[in-house]
């Protein structure tokens, strides 16, 4: 770390702690050349998420969006805002350990995936929308599905 104040290469760390609960680590530095004391902080670099959309566009990862689609599922259900919150960043989870990219295909069987594990109804509210159902049999196809999902 090059020093502000006299521009040597030669500092040296005197004090390492944790700050913003554990997201960065800040330390308390020296130069070896001019004794100057300076503040350095140390935070992980996040690697943008992108979104593949199913037309090909490419547009940046949103969780609120996530969130948005989750809460719409959930209205009138016994599911509290702390759950949605959990559910999107499971979903932000597994979608970072695809890499940079992921499709919105992908994202959306994630969602679904959650949901089945936290309301069934939900579940099948977001599959209407998900997978676009025009009729009945639609929701009894999925409810089959679900069934068997259930069994296993």
């Amino acid at each position: 770390m090059r020093c502000p104040k006299c521009h040597a290469d030669d500092t040296k760390v005197i004090d390492s702690r944790e700050a913003e609960e554990g997201l960065t680590i800040r330390r308390r530095r020296s130069c070896v050349a001019c004794a100057h004391r300076f503040t350095t902080y140390e935070r992980m670099e996040e690697v943008p998420l992108v979104v593949v959309k199913s037309h090909g566009s490419r547009e940046p990862f949103d969780r609120a969006k996530i969130v948005a689609g989750v809460r719409a599922a959930t209205k009138g259900r016994p599911v509290t805002a702390l759950q949605v919150e959990a559910l999107a960043e499971r979903v932000e989870d597994h979608a970072r350990l695809h890499g940079r990219e992921i499709s919105s295909a992908e994202l959306g069987l994630a969602v679904l995936e959650q949901l089945r594990l936290l309301d069934e109804v939900a579940y099948v509210r977001f599959a209407s929308v998900y997978k676009n159902f025009d009729a009945v049999a639609d929701f009894q196809r999925e409810l089959v599905l679900l069934e068997k999902l259930q069994s296993s």
